[in-house]
């Protein structure tokens, strides 16, 4: 599932495309037919992601709201669109562009007060400046539950996922165990740093690279990573592998169903 970044990333790709224009939307998979008849021939006022939330605000106050989900994807691209293939649940054109989703999780259309609603089922988005760490913590702080699995947790705080809660403890230093009520409100303030800090990266580079400039390859003479997801990290899916810092073999286990991935001497 794609992590806040990747959703950030689209939300600006589509306003570049779509914003202050017209738009007609179809529906070549039927799906959606109903929706996209209400949006056609709308403007596009603004986009925002919230989490791994994409919405599109139209004027009329409907809103576009897509969760892409595990399997859902978008292509876009300038002037005609190509003849639809596949399970295209939304087509959405303009004079200039193009945009065609498969897949998501979620595709409708929202009014205002439902739009309120998701924000307030959300935690706190590290990459929206409106974010307060604050609210996170107040959950964090109350819980025995494993720090791991409440950063994992929508509710808690939005757009994270594997990549960026295993790699962002390992920064910190805190086994991914630990239980939130344990985690001080300094531990706090660093680790939402953090995870601001890497996700805008991410948002800029569109990868996720966690690793620090001294523990780089170039720096230490290692192989680069060789993974499909790209980008330099820590402990994710190096499972028995060395630690770029101290040498230990990285652990696996699991947590609420999902791979968890740590350092048993850096995190200990």
């Amino acid at each position: 599932m794609p992590e806040g970044h990747t959703i950030h990333r689209l939300a600006a790709r589509h306003a570049e495309l779509f914003a202050g224009d017209k738009v007609h939307a179809a529906s070549p998979q039927g799906r959606f037919a109903e929706g996209a008849e209400r949006l056609s021939g709308t403007v596009l006022d603004h986009t925002e992601a919230y989490g791994k939330h994409l919405l599109h605000h139209y004027d009329g106050e409907s809103t576009l709201h897509v969760h892409l989900g595990l399997y859902g994807k978008v292509t876009d691209g300038d002037g005609e669109p190509p003849a639809p293939v596949g399970q295209i649940r939304l087509r959405l054109t303009s004079d200039r562009h193009w945009l065609d989703l498969r897949g998501p999780t979620a595709c409708e259309l929202l009014g205002p007060p439902d739009v309120r609603a998701l924000r307030e089922r959300l935690g706190p988005d590290p990459l929206r400046p409106d974010a307060d760490p604050a609210r996170a913590y107040a959950r964090i702080s109350r819980r025995s539950t494993a720090l791991a699995a409440l950063l994992l947790d929508q509710s808690v705080v939005a757009g994270t996922g594997l990549i960026f809660v295993t790699e962002a403890l390992f920064r910190a230093g805190l086994p991914p165990t630990l239980p939130g009520r344990e985690l001080t409100p300094a531990r706090w303030r660093e680790l939402w740093a953090d995870l601001t800090e890497l996700m805008s990266v991410a948002v800029d580079r569109g990868r996720i690279d966690t690793v620090r400039p001294d523990d780089l390859p170039e720096a230490t003479g290692r192989a680069p990573r060789v993974d499909r997801h790209g980008g330099e990290v820590y402990v994710y899916r190096r499972p028995g592998l060395p630690c770029h810092v101290c040498g230990t073999g990285i652990s696996r286990g699991t947590l609420a169903g999902r791979n968890l991935y740590w350092c048993p001497t850096c995190q200990r």
